[in-house]
């Protein structure tokens, strides 16, 4: 310790004052940002895709304080910070271009709750669960929903409904998408593990809907409302093309019941170890083989960049893409 905190303790406890340079003295260091952020206590949704995100989104957002905003992936919104000139800059003012990407994401988020005229986000992309470490840290009063689906039945969802419109080419294969789902459904898990949060599973929300909505309200501790199962009647629910499923069921207005999952038979060994971690059992209620398999421990580990800036590849990062409609069966 130098000699400016003693003296600086000594003369705040009997004068009040303290010693500092000078705005412009040329030693001088700004602090580092304030944690404070624009948006409090918003509530997150991590799913792997085609698990019924866009629905329980729907449902929340026909609460009378909750808004559901469209999909935004955050880690596909980025300051740019490419010239030296810049990071000069942004290094003089003692921050760094992570920090500037969080309180871009804050104010955009922040901004778009306040025009709702609500008073709680409700914040739903399946690819932000690969970043649910960095969401944590941004807003730490944040609550966590974990939404599950059977795991298979997720795989041939998204399997069904691909669309290349929205995807590079090459990545719609029934392998890719059990790869790409298991390491989205991996990520999951490992927020479960990590967050306090409730879980909710999609076969409970469309077999007992009112049940599995009051649980979700209890969590957030607000009072529930008979009118989120209707969640059509409110004006406000959009869903632009390629941010969420806009399939019939979806438009409905009302939750319908889900597709059962394929046959045991059909399921993959890396699936099967899903369907083991999260509980779900056979037709017959045999409990499925967790022995996984190399096609498990390939979807564990992280693809170019997403450890360090949460870069996501082509083919799911930007939202669960557009669904063809007359292919889609499904509320997710």
């Amino acid at each position: 310790m130098g000699w400016k905190e003693p003296v600086n303790s000594l003369l705040a406890r009997t004068v009040g004052y303290q010693l500092s340079r000078p705005p412009g003295h040329r030693s001088r260091v700004l602090p580092p940002p304030s944690a404070g952020r624009m948006l409090t206590r918003p509530v997150f949704i991590f799913s792997p895709p085609r698990s019924g995100s866009t629905l329980v989104r729907a449902i929340l957002g026909s609460h009378s304080q909750l808004y559901g905003p469209p999909e935004l992936p955050l880690m596909h919104m980025n300051v740019q910070v490419d010239t030296k000139w810049i990071q000069t800059s942004i290094k003089a003012l003692n921050l760094t271009k992570q920090e500037l990407d969080h309180l871009l994401w804050d104010r955009v988020l922040a901004e778009t709750l306040a025009r709702s005229g609500k008073r709680v986000a409700v914040i739903k992309t399946p690819s932000n669960v690969l970043i649910w470490s960095r969401i944590a840290e941004i807003w730490p009063d944040a609550r966590f929903i974990f939404l599950l689906r059977h795991p298979a039945a997720v795989v041939a969802s998204l399997h069904k409904s691909w669309d290349t419109k929205w995807h590079a080419a090459g990545t719609g294969s029934l392998e890719k998408v059990t790869a790409h789902s298991v390491r989205y459904m991996r990520k999951v898990e490992e927020a479960r593990n990590g967050l306090i949060g409730h879980t909710v599973r999609y076969e409970d929300l469309t077999t007992d809907p009112e049940t599995t909505v009051r649980e979700m309200c209890a969590f957030l501790r607000i009072r529930y409302e008979p009118g989120m199962l209707e969640y059509g009647e409110f004006a406000d629910f959009r869903v632009a093309p390629g941010l969420g499923d806009a399939s019939k069921n979806i438009r409905s207005g009302r939750i319908q019941p889900g597709t059962p999952p394929p046959r045991a038979g059909e399921i993959s060994p890396a699936l099967a170890k899903m369907c083991a971690t999260w509980g779900y059992r056979q037709p017959d209620g045999r409990p499925y083989d967790p022995a996984g398999s190399p096609e498990w421990e390939a979807a564990g580990q992280p693809v170019p960049n997403e450890a360090l800036d949460g870069s996501e590849d082509e083919m799911l990062g930007m939202g669960e893409g557009l669904q063809r409609e007359e292919l889609s069966s499904d509320q997710r």
